[in-house]
Order: C-alpha cells, then structure tokens, then sequence
C-alpha cells in the first residue's frame, strides 16, 4: 500500500464485491488478522479493490505485519466457519444482512463481524445505554429504568455486555419484553464477564442479538474494548451515558457517536462523585442533560398520546384488565371489576407494569402512553425519573 493511502479518506463503505463470491474465503482470512488495524484494512482495501487483494498485498509484505503474514499462511478458512458454526453464530461481511449498514458509517468499519441470534437492526431505532462497570446503586436503576422504557416503546437497547450499566441497561429492555444487542469485547464464542452467560443467553433467547468484531477463539482483551464501543456508536441512533470515570470506556462510546453525528445524552450525577467525571463533561461540552426516559424520547423527537387500543397479543383477564384501566384505578376496584381477590389482581397488574404495559402511580394503575416514533411505529412507553 502506498505511504500516503492514509492521508486521502477512502468512500464510505467498501468496493464493490468486496468479500463476495470467490473473495468470500479471503474475507474470512482478513476477518483473523490482529496486526493490522481495521482503519489500515479499510485503506488497503480501496487501494487494493478486493479481499482477495488485501490478503495478495500482505502476503508479499506490502502491508499488514510479519505477524500477519505468518498467520495467513497457515490459516484455513474453513476452520473459522466451522468455528462459527460450532458456536451457534454466523459470519457476516458487508452487503449481507447481518452486517449493518450503520456499521459503514465508521471511517474504520469492521471488515466482518461475527453475530449469535436475531439479525442486526437496519433501521435507526436503536438507543444505546452505557456507563461504569462499577457504577453506583442509583446508576444501576437509572440505567434500568431507562432501558426498560426504551424497550417498552419497541426501540433497540444496545450495550457493551459488561459489567454494571451495560448488564443494568440489557437487563432493563429484557424486563420490558424487548430487543437489545449486546457487542462484545471478545471472540462471539466468549462471554465477558464470565457471571454475565445468564443474561446473555436471555438475550437470544428473547429474539436479541450478540455481535463481536471478532471470531471464534480471542479472548477478551483491554484494547479490544475501545472497538467494540465504536460497534456500539454506530449501530446506535444515540447515545445515554449513565455514569463514568474521567477517561473511561463510555467517554469512548461517546466520542464515537459525536464523530459519527449520533446525539449524545448524559445523566448528571453528585458533583462529588468521579463516577460523574464523564457524564458531566459530556454536558459541559453540548451533550444533552437527561434525567428519564421523557427526556430521551424529547431529545429522539417522538411525541405521545395516551393509549386507547390494547396490545394485539394481549389476551384473557390481561385483557379484561387492560379494558378496566380506561381511567386510573386502585387494585381493588380493578379486582370487582374483573371478579378476582385483591392479591390476584395486583399480581395481573404487576404483569402487565413489568411487560411495559401499565404503571402503578400513587397506589393506582393506569395506562401507559404510546408514542408515534420517527420511522412511524406506535408502541408504549413511560418510565420513572431519575433521582
């Protein structure tokens, strides 16, 4: 590759037929490589035009590393595929439909990813909720709640599968019923930290999505994070951050996501707190201060009204129940209504809150609102405040 490739930005995306047809197998080889960072791969393969071409280019030293070079000698690229396969996921490059547009995006997008479950979103309804691994309690339930309501509306939670806010914020859409994407900071055959398999495996098993960078087989590793956040940005329509140390992991995502155009929202924090270094600076710098979920949907620009129609899928005394609820009701007149004891009918509507439906306010319950979102879906949504 020429000395100045890097001075002179490539196009968006990646050349035609870049690792389609007969460049697959050389797709899968780049797909492998560490010693060459994604940026200079997207370089190499406009100059060069095809996978194929990059792996030629490497091979004869005009690029990559000597560490590289090794590797691609003896790497069999069926052995990666087989690799995916065992692990349940699917390799995916750009143009198929688990490579996200969004993903182009990046001046440095990943010339692969690897993905377990329900494709990516191509759609920008995707809202992602980071911040500290060792955040506080009061972080741990905004980000939660957040998510939760998010994930009731129909949006997308997507989050680093971390410790802390990310657990809080996948955790949060799958209380609610709903779709998160969590990216990881290892192999797709990895799960990082090792106590985070539960929710993980709960995440595919509610219709979610996990997606790495990288293939079968690599550990988690420091420098693997910083990239995995850009992933995050970009997948993301925008960006909450729920607490973070000066120079943290979410600062990262944040960076990303403002290089990229996305919007930025930080939840303020105890002035006293360093875990409120980086949201704080975020909102001295022009990211939008949010305090709950009314905020984010303001910042989104979607806009509510009370809902009149039940869910499609909502049936039998969840129903009834949802009939019953056209004003704000206290659990024993819901419980008259329906002809059930007081306790049966606090624990319907405990279901129907926990699936996002309703909300308990003051002792009563009452409808949540829906909101018509900008792509022209119509789901509910509400949350409480923070603080």
């Amino acid at each position: 590759m020429p000395d100045d490739a890097t001075e002179t930005p490539p196009p968006r995306g990646w050349p035609d037929g870049f690792g389609r047809g007969d460049d697959r197998d050389d797709l899968v080889r780049l797909s492998t490589i560490r010693g060459t960072l994604p940026r200079e791969l997207h370089h190499l393969a406009w100059a060069e035009g095809s996978a194929r071409g990059c792996v030629r280019a490497i091979l004869r030293g005009r690029a990559g590393t000597a560490g590289d070079r090794r590797w691609l000698e003896t790497l069999d690229p069926s052995d990666v595929l087989a690799a995916t396969d065992a692990a349940g996921a699917r390799f995916a490059g750009p143009g198929d439909r688990d490579y996200a547009e969004r993903l182009l995006d990046l001046t440095d997008p990943p010339v692969a990813v690897f993905v377990t479950g329900t494709a990516l979103p191509s759609q920008p309804s995707c809202v992602a909720i980071v911040g500290s691994r060792h955040c506080s309690a009061l972080g741990r339930e905004v980000a939660t709640g957040i998510a939760r309501g998010l994930a009731a509306l129909g949006l997308c939670v997507t989050s680093g599968a971390a410790r802390g806010i990310d657990e809080a914020a996948h955790v949060g859409a799958l209380a609610a019923g709903g779709r998160t994407v969590a990216v990881l900071g290892a192999g797709i055959d990895h799960t990082y930290p090792r106590a985070g398999r539960g929710f993980l495996r709960r995440i595919l098993e509610a219709g979610g999505t996990l997606v790495a960078e990288y293939p079968p087989g690599v550990p988690p590793h420091a420098r693997n994070f910083p990239a995995r956040n850009r992933l995050i940005a970009a997948i993301s329509t925008a960006v909450v951050v729920v607490e973070g140390v000066d120079k943290s992991g979410s600062r990262i995502t944040a960076d990303h996501a403002l290089d990229l155009g996305r919007d930025v929202y930080a939840v303020p924090g105890p002035v006293t707190s360093p875990l409120s270094a980086t949201p704080h600076a975020l909102i001295r710098e022009g990211a939008v201060l949010v305090r709950d979920l009314d905020d984010v949907l303001q910042g989104l620009g979607v806009t509510a009204r009370l809902a009149t129609e039940p869910p499609p899928a909502l049936e039998g005394v969840e129903r009834a129940a949802w009939d019953a609820l056209e004003v704000p009701a206290l659990p024993d007149i819901i419980a008259r209504k329906l002809g059930v004891s007081i306790p049966e009918a606090v624990d319907v509507l405990t279901r129907l809150e926990l699936r996002g439906l309703i909300r308990g306010v003051g002792g009563r319950y009452e409808r949540r609102f829906r909101v018509a979102l900008p792509d022209g879906g119509d789901h509910p949504a509400d949350t409480p405040r923070a603080g």
